[in-house]
């Protein structure tokens, strides 16, 4: 069997010594998606898994940490945040390349596109749209030292250490000269927030980014929350920040995210906004540098996806024209900054 990615023979062994209950793997496929780390579903002779690997080729230091991913679930299966079953870690690089783990198989689909949501219909869309809020909120509230997250990040300085390390993953990523980008984290740094409450981040948090099942009332419902990849402990603003950053709207275009937003009941970027403020207490008085800075990492994000691609190190379709999405993402910052 051959799957990029992926020793079959190794993996199978690694499996019978180490997860068991699993069940005995018969074959692989890489899921649709992973424009970052991969995603394998893995069906057994039991119920099937899924594997998540970093990707081929070009892996930015600290972005692509398995570890911080496994951690994270297995902190937070117990609490009212939906996420995967965690059921093994491996660390050992010489089984496939990479550290990887496996997790519970959940029947739900990762959403982009309005034509998936709109067989819904506008009221049970928008109610998911909150719900989105509320599980962002509901994130936001976890007692991360109570679940054993107390050391999973440094609170302190949580935006300045972001945009330095941001900036450092742009240089060793950058495919061409861009000075906007550099006159972009010039104001940034200027306008970083003095001080901001701790909580726990997903860190690229969308809907795309979960897992949407049917209800049997035929609602659409959020079964789990997934990619914890970029998850930290720091400012709560910073992941709403980055999540409006993906919206599409009249008055916005995302280059890089689907179209659910544009789906009819869908909450619009304010509303979202203000859903999110009420679920979690927030004041939202400083959204317009959160709303910048998460055009500047999703332009980070990005740039290291198109290294990847220009190296033929991406696994899938879809890579061709992401990087067009750069500049773009540069320029709305400055808009935002600007009060535009």
């Amino acid at each position: 069997m051959n799957t990029p990615g992926i020793d079959w023979p190794k993996l199978v062994a690694w499996m019978g010594a180490n997860a068991p209950a699993a069940g005995r793997p018969v074959d692989v496929s890489l899921l649709s998606g992973g424009r970052s780390n991969l995603t394998y579903l893995i069906r057994t002779d039991a119920e099937p898994v899924v594997l998540r690997r970093p990707p081929l080729g070009h892996v930015l230091p600290t972005a692509h940490d398995m570890s911080r991913e496994w951690r994270v679930i297995s902190a937070l299966a117990p609490t009212p945040v939906p996420v995967p079953e965690p059921v093994a870690f491996c660390g050992d690089e010489d089984v496939i390349g990479a550290p990887f783990y496996l997790m519970g198989h959940v029947d739900g689909a990762a959403i982009r596109d309005r034509a998936a949501l709109e067989p819904f219909g506008a009221e049970h869309t928008r109610r998911l749209a909150e719900r989105l809020a509320e599980i962002l909120a509901a994130i936001h509230a976890i007692d991360y030292r109570a679940v054993g997250l107390g050391d999973f990040g440094r609170p302190e300085g949580y935006m300045a250490r972001q945009l330095r390390r941001w900036n450092q993953q742009w240089e060793r990523s950058a495919t061409r000269e861009l000075p906007e980008y550099d006159r972009l984290v010039a104001r940034l740094t200027e306008r970083l927030p003095a001080h901001a409450s701790a909580t726990l981040l997903h860190g690229d948090f969308r809907l795309d980014n979960t897992l949407v099942g049917v209800a049997p009332d035929g609602s659409p419902e959020v079964r789990a929350v997934v990619d914890w990849e970029m998850s930290t402990l720091g400012d709560p603003l910073a992941d709403l920040g980055l999540t409006l950053t993906y919206w599409q709207d009249r008055a916005r275009s995302v280059p890089v995210s689907g179209d659910a937003t544009l789906a009819p009941g869908f909450l619009d970027a304010r509303e979202f906004a203000a859903h999110y403020a009420k679920a979690a207490g927030a004041d939202l008085a400083e959204l317009d540098f959160y709303l910048a800075f998460g055009c500047f990492k999703l332009a980070v994000i990005i740039e290291g996806i198109h290294a990847r691609y220009i190296q033929g190190k991406t696994v899938g379709e879809g890579f061709e024209h992401v990087g067009e999405g750069v500049p773009v993402l540069v320029a709305r910052a400055h808009r935002i900054l600007d009060g535009s």
